[in-house]
């Protein structure tokens, strides 16, 4: 569940997650603000929230966050195998959901669950469209742009059709020329 958290002065575009008895298991703060507008209202985050939910290593992310391929390498690196994603994601950005996080669920061998708001507040339309990918970029569940209760198992794909960018990914040191 995402929510604006204030702590003294400052305010956090925040996320948290319950296990199913209801106890508190993780809290997180957006690290990657949007645009001009959030970065006035909001304090960005400064670190990742790594947990176990359900036997699965799992981390938290909020909306523009989960665009961030840097961030989604360097979960996988800590062993995060479930990524869990609040949006409000507006239009015209429906790619998001539709390309984005299938594409980096199967680059970074991540499921990625990204719930995304609907509707219309103001005039700001929001696209709905929430996904459920699993490592192998297979989408697991998906929404129209409507509301929807999406649900997925998680369970580990045919490992034929991982990628193995992250194992075998190697850092530039130089440019040549």
């Amino acid at each position: 569940a995402g929510y604006a958290e204030r702590d003294g002065r400052r305010l956090f575009n925040s996320a948290v997650t319950f296990d199913a008895t209801g106890t508190e298991v993780a809290h997180y703060r957006k690290l990657q603000l949007f645009g001009p507008r959030e970065g006035a209202i909001y304090t960005p985050g400064d670190a990742y929230t790594i947990f176990d939910l359900g036997g699965i290593r799992t981390a938290l992310m909020i909306c523009y966050d989960i665009e961030f391929a840097a961030h989604l390498r360097a979960l996988a690196l800590e062993g995060v195998r479930l990524i869990l994603c609040p949006t409000a994601n507006m239009e015209p950005n429906g790619h998001v959901a539709r390309v984005v996080v299938p594409a980096h669920a199967i680059n970074h061998g991540l499921t990625l669950v990204y719930a995304n708001y609907c509707g219309t507040e103001g005039e700001l339309t929001y696209c709905g469209g929430s996904v459920i990918a699993g490592a192998d970029g297979a989408v697991l569940a998906a929404a129209g742009p409507g509301l929807a209760l999406l649900v997925a198992d998680v369970v580990a794909p045919d490992p034929r059709l991982l990628q193995t960018q992250v194992a075998e990914y190697r850092a530039v040191t130089r440019t040549a020329g």
